[in-house]
This record gives C-alpha cells, sequence and structure tokens, in this order.
C-alpha cells in the first residue's frame, strides 16, 4: 500500500554482390571429423515476405543507430537525446476519492500531506489533466521526478522546488519525507545525495543519473519529447540501478571490429513478451547495394558471436565466400551476464517466447530495413543456443512467418531441459516437439556439430541424463530415420573452442563464391 500511495502522490504532483574467386573444400580436424555436406538452398518461385506482428509499444521502441559498443561507457547517447513519455489522464476528484477509501491504511501525514498537494493541483491545473508518468531518456527509464513535468511546476524555471517524497530505506522500511530546494541545482545535489546513500551508485553512475533528469526536465520545457502510447511496458533492464554499462564484458578484437564499424548497424529493440530490450548488430557485407537481395546469418550469443563477425565478414571479401548480411543478437549493454543467468532463463526455460520475438519481431523488422532472401537464411544456436536452435527448427511449422531455410545446432546442451524449471518439457524435445507428427518431412536443411572432446567439460551436470554428446548421437539418429536434410560434424575440441572455425566452414561451404 505504500508503494500504491507513493505512486499516486507521485501521480498527482508532478538506431554489391562482389565479385568471387572459386571457394576452398573444407578439411576435417580428425580422422573422427565429418565433412560439412553441401546442401542446395531452396529456390522458391517468389520471395518469402515476413508480417511484422510488433506492437505499437514495440515498434516506438527501436532506435538504429551507428555502433556504440566501442564507446566509453557511460558516455554514450548523451550528446543526442531521445525522451519519450508516457502520460496517464488524472482526475483529482477520482484519486480524492481512493485516499478516502484507503485512509485506515496512511499515517496522518501521508494523508493530510496528499490532500494538500491534491488541493494545490487543482488549483494550478484543474480536476483533470495529463501527467508524464513514465519517462525515458536515451533508453533509460527515469526514477526521480522532474519539476517541470509536476502539475503545479509545468512552468518551473529553475528555481524554487518542492514535494513531498515517499521511499523504501535500504532496510526495508518506507519512510516520507517533505522536500524543498532553493534551486533546480541543490535538488540535483540532493540526486546525488541520495544516489549514493541509497543505491550505492559509483560517481560515473551518479553524474549519469542526474544527466538524466536534467535532460529531462529540459525536454519538458522546450516541448522536445514523443509522446508514447498509454500502458507502455517498463523496461527496468534500463532503470535503477540498470545505469550500469556492461559494454567491457563483450568479446571481441577492438582492431577489428574497428576497421568494419562503418558496415555496422545497430539495433535497440524492445520486446514486450518478454520485457526486454535486446542489442542487434547488424555487419553489412562488402559492396553493400540496398537494392540486392542478400541470406541473413544470425548468431545468437552476440556478446560472443559479434567479435566473429570482422573475420566472417574478410572472408566476403577475399572472395571465399558469397555476400551476406550477419546479424548478432544479445541483451542491452545494461544486462550483465552471470553464469549463465539470464542467458539460460531465455534461450531454455522461456524460448518460445524468444522465439516468437526473433520469427514475428525482429527478422520481419529487418526483412523491412534490409532485402533478406529469407529461404537461404542460416540461424545459429550454441550449447543452450543449440537447444534454442533445436525448438526454432521443430517449431517452425507453427508459424505464418518462415524467416529461416537452414539451422545450425551446436553441442546442444539437451541435459538442461530436464532441470527442475515449469514448462521445460523435455519428453516434447526427446520428440522434437511432434514436427514428424505433423509433418511428412523436414522441410528445412540442419547442420549438427560438436565437440569431441566436450562431454568431461559439464559432467557435473548431467545428473544420470544423456551428455552433450549422447544426446546429439540420438538427435542425429532421429533425424537420419526420418530421412532429414542433416549434415553432421564431430570438431576435435572441447564445448565452445571449434566455433569460431566452425563459423567460417560454414560460411564458405553454404555461401560458396
Amino acid at each position: 500500500m505504500k508503494k500504491i500511495i507513493a505512486i499516486l502522490l507521485s501521480l498527482v504532483t508532478l538506431t554489391s554482390m562482389s565479385a568471387c574467386s572459386s571457394s576452398s573444400g573444407i578439411s576435417g580436424n580428425s580422422p573422427s571429423s565429418e565433412q560439412i555436406q553441401t546442401i542446395e538452398p531452396a529456390k522458391p518461385s517468389e520471395p518469402i515476405k515476413l508480417t511484422n506482428k510488433m506492437t505499437e509499444n514495440e515498434r516506438v521502441s527501436v532506435d538504429k543507430h551507428s555502433l556504440t559498443l566501442l564507446d566509453e561507457p557511460n558516455k554514450q547517447g548523451l550528446t543526442e537525446h531521445k525522451v519519450s513519455v508516457e502520460f496517464i489522464t488524472v482526475n483529482v476528484d477520482d484519486t480524492r476519492e481512493y485516499f478516502e477509501n484507503n485512509r485506515d491504511n496512511m499515517t496522518d501525514e501521508e494523508y493530510e500531506a496528499a490532500m494538500s498537494e491534491l488541493k494545490k493541483t487543482e488549483e494550478k491545473v484543474g480536476k483533470t489533466y495529463s501527467y508524464g508518468s513514465n519517462i525515458f531518456v536515451d533508453g533509460y527509464y527515469v526514477y526521480h521526478r522532474i519539476p517541470c513535468a509536476e502539475p503545479c511546476y509545468s512552468d518551473y524555471d529553475g528555481g524554487q522546488f518542492g514535494f513531498y517524497h515517499t521511499f523504501t530505506d535500504q532496510n526495508g522500511e518506507p519512510k516520507t519525507e517533505t522536500l524543498s530546494f532553493e534551486s533546480f541545482e541543490d535538488y540535483l545535489d540532493w540526486i546525488r545525495e541520495f544516489d549514493a546513500e541509497h543505491f550505492g551508485y559509483s560517481e560515473s553512475e551518479i553524474e549519469l543519473d542526474t544527466e538524466l533528469v536534467r535532460i529531462a526536465n529540459e525536454a519538458f520545457r522546450s516541448g522536445n519529447y514523443e509522446v508514447l502510447p498509454e500502458g507502455t511496458d517498463i523496461d527496468y533492464s534500463m532503470s535503477i540501478p540498470g545505469h550500469r554499462d556492461y559494454r567491457s564484458e563483450w568479446e571481441y578484437d577492438r582492431d577489428a571490429v574497428e576497421a568494419i564499424k562503418d558496415s555496422v548497424d545497430e539495433i535497440s529493440i524492445y520486446d514486450d513478451e518478454l520485457c526486454l530490450t535486446f542489442t542487434v548488430h547488424v555487419t553489412l557485407p562488402p559492396n553493400y547495394d540496398k537494392d540486392k537481395t542478400y541470406p541473413v546469418f544470425f548468431l545468437t550469443d552476440g556478446i560472443w558471436r559479434f567479435g566473429n563477425c570482422p573475420e566472417l565478414r574478410k572472408c566476403m571479401e577475399d572472395g571465399e565466400a558469397a555476400p551476406v548480411i550477419l546479424v548478432s543478437l544479445w541483451y542491452s549493454y545494461h544486462i550483465a551476464y552471470d553464469k549463465g543467468y539470464p542467458r539460460y532463463e531465455h534461450l531454455v526455460i522461456e524460448r518460445d517466447k524468444l522465439l516468437d520475438f526473433i520469427t514475428d519481431n525482429l527478422m520481419p523488422y529487418l526483412g523491412e530495413n534490409y532485402n533478406i532472401d529469407c529461404a537461404n537464411s542460416t540461424l545459429y544456436g550454441h550449447s543452450d543456443g543449440g537447444v534454442f536452435a533445436h525448438n526454432a527448427l521443430f517449431k517452425s511449422d507453427k508459424y505464418e512467418n518462415q524467416p529461416f531455410g537452414n539451422y545450425i545446432i551446436g553441442s546442444p546442451a539437451f541435459w538442461g531441459l530436464y532441470y527442475d524449471y515449469p514448462g521445460l518439457d523435455p519428453e516434447g524435445y526427446e520428440n522434437d516437439y511432434g514436427y514428424f507428427d505433423r509433418n511428412d518431412r523436414l522441410s528445412k536443411n540442419v547442420f549438427l556439430c560438436a565437440g569431441s572432446q566436450e562431454d568431461p567439460d559439464y559432467a557435473d551436470k548431467y545428473n544420470g541424463r544423456p551428455t552433450t554428446l549422447e544426446g546429439v548421437a540420438k538427435f542425429k539418429e532421429r533425424m537420419e530415420s526420418h530421412g532429414a536434410d542433416l549434415s553432421y560434424k564431430l570438431y576435435d575440441s572441447h564445448h565452445y573452442q571449434y566455433i569460431p572455425e566452425m563459423l567460417v566452414e560454414y560460411l564458405k561451404e553454404k555461401y560458396p563464391c
């Protein structure tokens, strides 16, 4: 109730095909290795068209821009600002009635302050008005109150300012206080002290926080902001304490990325179903021609795999592969990656929601911005991503949109489907989600791969279930029994070390010049 009261109090006061030489063949790494089989891509009579099923909230969230991965953390995006505001309609009489009905749940101080603020608001702006409820600056959710957004201070000029403040202290106890400031700068000083004491922010995070308040306040003064639809979901990964920046966790060669940065589009895109903002890197091929059509090579785990894009693109430059568009997907720079979380959550536990996002939101959006040959495009996933790619493959027939004709399933950690989480459905995986009950044949091409030395890498995770390689072998048997278009290779490697080599081999073999 304290939180509801605080929210209500605030309501009333306040992003050419190059010439190719002949491609080289693929040589195996060990006697046990099998070659990637060349499979002719599907040639539909007409290009596959995707239907974009993004909500309006998702559409307005998209920000397509130049690469910012190389930028200094916490500094990017603060020279050109995008301020977005969700307005809601507030009626003073309805709010007063709410407080009256909940009088027993409020202290005398809270009740008197609420009535006083309601009276001031009614005198200033009337009984009914629109109020900026959720405010975002450069994608960040702004936690602190904005003077010019307050109904009683809509004409605020930087002078005296005050409000009734309700918050939860470090011990989880609700606290209330009446605040008054002589100037806007005094207010920013108070924010600095509050952030340090209650959030434990670093100096750089505190300065970013105050800068967000300054930018939002100026946007309200000038009217330079966009209006979001009422009911917009808040992406708390970009709210406090989401100000922290995790670019340093991305694995890539800085010089190599620097060399191709002008060919990289960076896209920030939000998904309502997962309540997450993703970062997408689109690496365009050499001599890219917007009027030509290209396959997409889609890489999950962009935190690592975007680092492979410079080498993959160089294969195209050197005439070792045909031009394709490289797409890598990971989370916002403001989401930390810690011991498998949140990767396992979304690639495995919520794999259907992620599949919805890629199939019906992201790939159709990309199709609106680039000419994509979906029938010859490839989806790649490894480990938990291999579980996701397997799920995507065998549920693809349930979708109107068909963004991929090819799938790479690398070292799938099927054993992760037996953990004690609701909805993992290990029986569904063992039956390939009933795909062959619904279809006579598999209409997609599949490359299955793993490392011959990887089983000991996760020996403590199997819990009596099939190991990685045992799961791969059983899957391979099922595919062969159905006469599927399957290519397979076992690399002389542990769990993930073979990936860079495999991606290059696949690119050259699947998309030869």
